[in-house]
């Protein structure tokens, strides 16, 4: 996977379950890595676990708060991510909740949107033009299963993966033509924290997928450098309860 040697990767949640796995693959690739985050501690640790794996790859660590539109803005903005010259955005950050809609709070509402679809759309804008420059580039947007169907309980956080997917298809028919390949990804239940919450829908959380799986997936797919593409990747478990 030589395509990806001493390219540069901004992942959002990158202490998140899936997040850390798939900075854990690229590092691996030899690709340099912007890990983005809102727990700076969390960051930290996983510097220090991808400087332990003795790669000789540059990672950058920045604490940022996506549900914090002027924080993202700001951090956007800043001289420090002017001098990023970055190759590969990973939208990873997400939240979810179990609550029906007429039972949420109008901040709940916000804050999903703000991560799961305002951050992403925000970060793409920004990173596009230097991609569309090079004539190469990757986007990867982490949407779910719920970007294709919805359970009870799941209105507000399927909305914004369905949006998610709206933007990755319209921004994989904008850009191919600069040789920037736009990825939407969307596994069912994972095995992470996040994934805990779903149990309380009735599923089976031994049967849920390994993030690993999925970061080795993601990375692999976005290495092909010919004519093949997988435009939408759905992951979905062999025993689904």
């Amino acid at each position: 996977m030589t395509v990806l040697k001493n390219k540069c990767a901004l992942i959002t949640g990158a202490t998140g379950g899936l997040g850390k796995d798939i900075a854990k693959s690229l590092a691996h690739q030899s690709t340099n890595l912007v890990l983005l985050g809102r727990n700076l501690e969390k960051l930290k640790e996983l510097k220090s676990q991808l400087d332990d794996l003795q790669l000789q790859v540059d990672v950058k660590c920045f604490q940022i708060d996506l549900n914090d539109r002027e924080n993202l803005i700001s951090f956007l903005d800043s001289d420090d991510v002017s001098k990023l010259d970055i190759d590969i955005l990973i939208n990873c950050a997400g939240i979810f909740s179990v609550e029906k809609l007429t039972h949420s709070r109008t901040e709940n509402i916000v804050d999903m949107f703000n991560v799961n679809i305002i951050a992403p759309t925000l970060l793409c804008r920004h990173f596009i033009p230097n991609m569309s420059q090079k004539k190469w580039g990757r986007i990867i947007n982490i949407a779910s299963s719920s970007a294709y169907a919805a359970a009870p309980g799941t209105s507000i956080y399927s909305s914004t993966k369905h949006a998610l997917l709206g933007l990755s298809r319209a921004l994989y028919k904008e850009l191919k033509k600069d040789n920037i390949r736009v990825f939407c990804v969307s596994p069912g239940s994972i095995k992470t924290n996040m994934g805990k919450k779903v149990e309380d829908l009735g599923q089976k959380y031994d049967t849920f997928l390994d993030p690993s799986d999925i970061a080795k997936y993601i990375v692999y797919a976005m290495s092909i450098d010919s004519e093949l593409i997988s435009e939408e990747i759905r992951l979905n478990r062999v025993e689904v309860q």
